[in-house]
């Protein structure tokens, strides 16, 4: 029996789901079909949307058109995941149409390749809002608390990272908060930054101090801290207890352990705790479920990764890059990486 050709089938994105009906798909799988698929062909029908300028069917897009419509998706800050997720259905739809008959090829087999959004495969992971997030922020009120969620979430760096930063790592655009201590030569020129080092490593000393924690970056970073970071840190060190440690660590206790480097442990415990608080947090639970200090971190790659496109800076500013990769950004730093940081960072204050 000859397959349908195109001119055959009046309504493609129909014809699929009431196949999609007989290879007995969930009406809930349908209408999730449906949705993306619909929106698709109304993107191809609109000439003020699609690259073409002239309305289309789906049976007429080619793999131009296809990513297009994913680039819309990103720049409505559509979640990594969830344009992984759009594109599948959308490259399930024409592959299946190419099989069958109905369709010729399918143009989204170019674009899948192509394509670095990943599908999340862990959908207990907890989505939280920028929004939902500055509200978070809004309801801790102890200077050093707020310093180290802000910091935590506009830098990326990782707990370690965080408890190990001295007051030498830190420059901002006012002189040195603390007498007597200089900041690195690495930040010399570079703007309100903080310097995460490489080195420290539980049991080793670095700046005249035996760490509890390790540093985790392939090469040291240079990140660039905003006017709310900046903020945030200024108020805490106008507060921060002397420390009788020769390295000057930047967070240090309040309470118990009073003058001395905070540890992660501590860290966990302060962000854990606030979590709870606002119901994002319960005992027992993973951590793609729970909001700790990891949790941060996810948060930081994934809206800033969606807000500029830019893998590469979102993994330097990380640290996740070494070698070639991480000398580039360090040469064009200041005039790639603060000025794609400052017109991307979200707004936590």
């Amino acid at each position: 029996m000859a397959a349908e050709r195109p001119a055959d089938v009046e309504d493609p994105v129909g014809y699929f789901l009431q196949d999609m009906t007989y290879h007995g798909k969930t009406d809930r799988t349908r209408g999730a079909y449906e949705r993306v698929l619909r929106e698709f062909e109304s993107f191809l029908g609109d000439p003020s949307r699609n690259p073409t300028g002239t309305a289309k069917s789906v049976d007429d897009a080619s793999h131009r058109d296809c990513m297009a419509w994913i680039h819309t998706l990103r720049n409505r800050a559509v979640a990594p995941s969830t344009v992984a997720t759009y594109a599948s259905y959308l490259h399930r739809f024409y592959a299946y149409m190419a099989q069958v008959g109905v369709f010729d090829s399918n143009p989204m087999g170019l674009v899948m390749e192509e394509m670095d959004e990943k599908i999340d495969s862990n959908p207990a992971r907890r989505e939280v809002s920028v929004s939902q997030m500055r509200e978070f922020v809004r309801d801790i009120r102890h200077p050093l608390e707020h310093a180290l969620v802000v910091t935590l979430l506009k830098t990326g760096m990782r707990v370690g990272e965080l408890c190990n930063l001295d007051l030498r790592d830190l420059s901002l655009s006012v002189d040195t908060p603390v007498d007597g201590v200089s900041t690195r030569a690495a930040l010399d020129g570079r703007g309100p930054s903080v310097y995460v080092s490489s080195e420290p490593s539980v049991g080793m000393a670095t700046n005249g101090e035996t760490r509890t924690a390790s540093n985790k970056r392939k090469r040291s970073t240079v990140v660039p801290v905003d006017d709310e970071v900046e903020t945030v840190l200024l108020r805490w060190l106008a507060i921060r207890p002397d420390t009788e440690s020769p390295a000057e660590p930047l967070f240090v206790g309040t309470s118990s352990g009073w003058g001395t480097r905070l540890t992660p442990d501590a860290v966990h415990h302060i962000v854990t705790s606030h979590a709870a608080d606002a119901g994002w947090y319960r005992r027992g639970g993973d951590r793609e479920e729970n909001v700790t200090p990891h949790y941060f971190r996810h948060f930081f790659t994934t809206h800033l990764r969606d807000r500029t496109g830019d893998r590469g800076i979102v993994k330097y500013l990380r640290g996740d890059v070494a070698g070639d990769i991480i000398d580039t950004y360090t040469h064009n730093w200041g005039d790639r990486v603060r000025e794609t940081y400052e017109s991307n960072i979200y707004s936590l204050l």
